[in-house]
């Protein structure tokens, strides 16, 4: 349900231009509650860079009439079916687990974003999770992040003090 209008700066990171910021309208919901809106900040650049291309160069060649972000050759919208096949043929096409579909790609933003050191809540908020529980669950961090994080808090707990 992503608008091509959904996307705009972020005065925090002008150097994401326009896509520096992208407002989902329709998030997942609370049983029984209107969908969650959140703001979901861009974090690398090639992903504003991707988004620029798609958007400004590629989706007009659709002859989009609208504002979908995602438009079909038949100015349709891309629905969740046809991303879960197109994902799991290039999935098969390069031998990976048969396990793996989109919604690893979640999962790996997550892991990715704390294993660059990003902030847990932070990572909480752009996945749009209520509890750090949730967050933590998506998670799968290697060896050498553990390793560091352990490193970080063992030099903090035995740091000498300073007068």
């Amino acid at each position: 349900m992503l608008e091509t209008v959904d996307w705009s700066g972020n005065a925090a990171a002008p150097e994401f231009g326009r896509y520096g910021a992208l407002a989902v309208r329709y998030g997942k919901a609370l049983r029984g509650s209107p969908p969650r809106r959140r703001t979901v900040l861009t974090t690398m650049g090639w992903a504003a860079e991707a988004v620029a291309e798609w958007t400004e160069e590629l989706r007009p060649l659709y002859e989009a009439t609208g504002t979908a972000l995602w438009p079909t050759e038949r100015r349709a919208r891309v629905g969740a079916d046809a991303i879960s096949r197109r994902f799991s043929e290039y999935r098969d096409a390069i031998s990976l687990d048969r396990n793996l579909g989109p919604h690893c790609l979640r999962h790996s933003y997550a892991t990715h974003l704390l294993e660059d050191g990003f902030d847990h809540l932070f990572v909480q908020q752009q996945l749009g999770h209520s509890w750090g529980s949730t967050t933590a669950i998506y998670t799968t961090v290697g060896a050498d992040y553990k390793n560091q994080a352990l490193r970080r808090a063992l030099d903090r707990a035995f740091q000498p003090e300073t007068d």
